[in-house]
């Protein structure tokens, strides 16, 4: 597909349409959409900025490529003076004192964020069901989940309803639910992008990402959001990505799969068909395919789940109604604490935060939580070597296709195992993008650390057969 940042610049630069009745035509699609995707509109904030983009137009003065160009911010981010949810009754009514630094990059280029996207509270889960405002419904079957957290923002980007959006992906929140709604999704390399203004859930996997219906469109929001940012010490300078760079594909010689993902008896027969059939193309257009070793998706997916359980527990320690949420007050401190949390919080939130008190819990941290950093090094050094072989691993993006609304929260276990195909990645930092081709989910492709572009560059010549 087109870029639609490129599509929608030209209207407004060749006055096909204003800025005020793009906005205005976006905000009544998310007014009306049943789909479940809405936290709050930013309206006032978009119309405002929607006319003075009109009135630079009107002047004759050019605008950035960026300026005007709607978008949707899923509602974990900070956006000062606006309503920052993380979809949970705790803050519900939590005013945002400060803009995340990766939204003010999109700001300062222009950019008009129209909504703050229904998602799972704090992140805690893959279906964008554990939330206060209602099920995400999916874009293409709305009786299946949106996938999870970055629900409401890959729907709202498969809907048209937003140009892009910014998810965000700790396990696989931006790369799972654009493959359940057939559209781009990327998870950086960790630090190419600022966590300044994100809600932590897991510090160590916490990345920005970009969910979009086109390669250029994620090229183009990557390089505004990426950079060095000195409120967040995790983050790099890096270099900017060319369109003529993604274009140029003959640098990719060898691309890699994993064995278990594929011989594994929980992969759905079709994906796993379509899969090796995606493999057949490549191969035909004269590239070397690898089959590679790599960890049991249940070691992936325990690994991932004690790791980020225990950060969870520390993050959110904060939230106790004291200085940020809804306070419940008891008959002293500490039942306040109690009842606050337990009222406020949902039962996947509290599963999670209980499970990583255990992990870090004195008789349990050396035989659990230490054991889960020595695996989480033992991945790295595993992508290490299979980065020596292969520039490019290829991979689907869930074992299953989405499940009805409801099915998940039935079976919280089964939701943990949606991501046993994603959490690797993330627990090695390394750049993955969700293409909407290849199986009924998407294809992932990964690539080592720092080299988004050439995850880019793959996902541009798969696009094309495909």
């Amino acid at each position: 597909m087109e870029s639609q940042i490129h599509k929608v610049h030209q209207q407004l630069v060749n006055k096909e349409i204003t800025c005020t009745e793009l906005v205005q035509q976006r905000l009544d699609l998310l007014k009306t959409n049943t789909h479940n995707t809405v936290n709050s509109l930013l309206d006032t904030l978009a119309l405002e900025l929607a006319k003075k983009v009109d009135d630079k137009i009107s002047k004759g003065t050019s605008i950035g490529l960026l300026e005007g160009i709607p978008f949707g911010i899923k509602d974990v981010y900070m956006v000062q003076g606006t309503y920052t949810t993380a979809s949970s009754d705790l803050l519900k009514n939590y005013k945002s004192a400060y803009t995340a630094t990766a939204i003010q990059k999109l700001l300062d280029a222009g950019a008009i964020p129209l909504v703050k996207e229904n998602c799972d509270s704090f992140g805690h889960g893959s279906s964008s069901e554990n939330t206060i405002f209602g099920a995400v419904k999916n874009a293409i079957n709305p009786e299946l989940v949106g996938g999870g957290s970055s629900g409401g923002s890959a729907v709202n980007v498969a809907k048209d309803f937003t140009v892009f959006s910014i998810g965000g992906d700790t396990g696989g929140s931006v790369r799972q639910p654009a493959g359940y709604n057939n559209v781009y999704g990327l998870k950086p390399t960790y630090g190419r992008i600022s966590r300044y203004g994100l809600m932590a859930y897991a510090s160590s996997t916490d990345c920005v990402g970009p969910i979009a219906k086109s390669i250029e469109d994620i090229r183009i929001v990557l390089n505004i959001m990426s950079g060095k940012d000195v409120k967040d010490q995790t983050t790099y300078a890096s270099t900017e990505i060319t369109h003529d760079a993604i274009l140029c594909s003959n640098t990719i010689k060898t691309v890699g799969y994993f064995k278990n993902f594929i011989e594994s008896d929980a992969i759905d027969s079709q994906i796993k068909s379509d899969f090796l059939e995606s493999i057949e193309k490549i191969k035909a257009k004269g590239i070397e395919v690898k089959a590679l070793d790599f960890f049991e998706s249940n070691t992936l997916v325990s690994t991932y789940y004690t790791l980020a359980m225990a950060e969870t527990a520390s993050n959110l320690s904060r939230l106790d109604g004291t200085n940020y949420g809804n306070r419940i007050e008891s008959e002293n401190l500490k039942e306040t604490y109690a009842v606050t949390r337990s009222e406020n919080f949902s039962e996947e939130t509290k599963r999670r935060i209980v499970g990583g008190n255990q992990v870090l819990s004195q008789g349990f941290s050396d035989e659990i939580y230490l054991k889960g950093l020595a695996l989480r090094d033992s991945i790295s050094e595993n992508f290490e070597k299979d980065f020596n072989e292969v520039d490019i691993i290829l991979s689907p993006v869930t074992p299953n296709t989405p499940p009805k609304i409801g099915d998940s929260l039935k079976d919280p276990l089964a939701m943990y195992l949606s991501d046993a195909y994603t959490v690797g990645f993330s627990l090695g930092q390394l750049p993955t993008l969700t293409v909407p081709q290849g199986t009924a989910t998407g294809l992932q492709i990964t690539a080592a650390k720092n080299n988004d572009e050439l995850v880019l560059k793959f996902a541009n010549f798969l696009k094309d057969i495909l």
